[in-house]
């Protein structure tokens, strides 16, 4: 399993990223994500299982679903897979926010992949981390866009 990690800083306050993050439905607008659909909520009508569909670059297609845990004071969340078919057959991760000040927020973003094919160690070190840097700047830019 290939692990990554990196940090950002985004000009918004700490509850306005996690609305952000929180708001599943919207990724295909953000994010790398074809679809995504909500399986089933919790307390407080928080999404624990969402599924995905996505289209993995030289891969192909990867549907999963993953099962999600909120940091206390919504300082973050983090996803461990509950199913998965395709190109990954398995992806656990967390978005960690630090709050800087009362506009700024920094968000660290680790990732696991197991993809489900043979593919040589320096492609899948250098995915996960270029899916990384990708991620946080869409995220950037959609918390501060508005």
């Amino acid at each position: 399993m290939e692990h990554a990690e990196g940090s950002i800083v985004i000009d918004a306050p700490l509850e306005d990223v996690m609305e952000v993050l929180e708001d599943y439905e919207a990724y295909p607008e953000w994010a790398e994500v074809r679809t995504a659909q909500i399986r089933e909520r919790g307390e407080g009508g928080r999404a624990r299982e969402v599924a995905f569909e996505v289209d993995v670059p030289v891969l192909g297609k990867a549907t999963y679903t993953l099962s999600y845990r909120y940091a206390p004071g919504d300082t973050g969340l983090s996803w461990t897979t509950k199913e998965a078919r395709g190109a990954i057959r398995d992806i656990r991760g967390e978005y960690l926010l630090n709050e800087i000040s009362d506009s700024e927020t920094k968000v660290t973003y680790r990732l696991a992949v197991e993809i489900g094919i043979l593919v040589p160690g320096f492609v899948r070190t250098e995915g996960a981390k270029r899916v990384i840097e990708n991620a946080l700047e869409r995220l950037k830019r959609r918390v501060e866009m508005g």
